[in-house]
């Protein structure tokens, strides 16, 4: 059958997209004065904004992703120590992508091109699949869902397990917060977390503690100032709707960002960005959705045994607020 000349330009139109961006396919979304880009690459949250009020501190289509910007990680959030881990018995090495902490690091497919799937003015829908390789014998397929309304950015990440045996499964995502301030010292943050996990020099868990009296204590709204955090919370406070939500507002109390945690995600990482590059510290907050805390494929915590043919879904969003 002979192609159509409207098939050929939107071929060269997405080729040409392709050869102009670092992360491919540049997929807009639109909902009235939102809009947000998901890439091709990793199926990351490059930007989002509603009118010029930016809500993430992204990344321009041009650039390399750095700190993680908005990027899906699984099949593990944050850290494995030593990227050791043992699972049916049987021992996997993984790659140590973190080589400075000696850490494997937010999984395998940050930097793998995910196919598009669906595409609407306000929905994209995007799919890969993680092959069984090396340190992770597993066989899933992943899809990610994207959807702009009313409320503001809803996202839907589903792994099947397309092999014959059960695979360990966890799921995270680096989006970072925009306060409308130069510095996030000068936003005021609220986690609705009852406990915090005290991390060694390497970033892994080594206790998990009450966050009462301490300065983790996030439970009512606190200026960030001089925290340095890249902290993982649990034992989260959730809303009547079962979610439990993240707010990072201007000093003047007029805006701000909630980010909430729904289906399957049980832990937060607050990350205020204090070892990215100079020009980047501080300049934005990581409020990353986890199903498990660092090192889970190790501790077994809230580790998700996903069984042959299962699926296991997560959901999340970003919600601005204000003017």
């Amino acid at each position: 059958m002979q192609e159509s000349s409207t098939g050929r330009t939107e071929e060269a139109r997405r080729a040409a997209e392709r050869h102009q961006s670092s992360t491919g396919r540049q997929l807009t979304l639109r909902h009235g004065a939102h809009t947000a880009v998901v890439v091709e690459l990793g199926a990351a949250l490059r930007s989002y904004s509603v009118g010029d009020r930016a809500v993430v501190d992204g990344f321009a289509a041009q650039d390399r992703i750095t700190g993680g910007r908005g990027q899906i990680l699984v099949p593990w959030p944050n850290r494995i120590r030593d990227g050791r881990y043992r699972w049916n018995g049987q021992d996997h090495q993984l790659p140590l992508t973190e080589p400075a902490g000696g850490n494997a690091i937010h999984g395998l497919l940050r930097w793998t091109s995910w196919q598009v799937v669906e595409e609407s003015d306000s929905r994209t829908v995007l799919e890969v699949t993680l092959w069984p390789q090396p340190g992770y014998p597993f066989h899933l397929r992943v899809r990610a869902a994207y959807a702009l309304g009313d409320a503001g950015l809803e996202v839907a990440v589903t792994a099947r397990n397309l092999g014959t045996s059960a695979a360990p499964y966890g799921f995270g995502q680096h989006p970072y917060l925009a306060a409308g301030t130069v510095r996030v010292d000068e936003s005021v943050l609220t986690v609705p977390a009852r406990t915090w996990l005290r991390t060694d020099e390497r970033g892994l868990p080594v206790a998990v503690e009450p966050v009462a009296g301490t300065p983790y204590d996030l439970r009512t709204p606190q200026p960030v100032g001089a925290r340095r955090l890249d902290t993982p919370f649990g034992d989260l406070d959730r809303d009547t709707d079962g979610r439990a939500v993240v707010r990072l507002a201007h000093p003047s109390g007029a805006f701000g960002t909630d980010v909430w945690l729904g289906e399957g995600a049980h832990y937060v990482q607050v990350y205020t960005g204090d070892t990215l590059a100079p020009g980047e510290r501080r300049r934005a907050l990581a409020v990353e959705p986890m199903t498990c805390p660092p090192d889970a494929f190790r501790s077994g915590t809230a580790l998700v045994g996903l069984g042959p043919g299962e699926r296991h879904t997560v959901r999340w969003g970003i919600t601005p607020w204000g003017t």
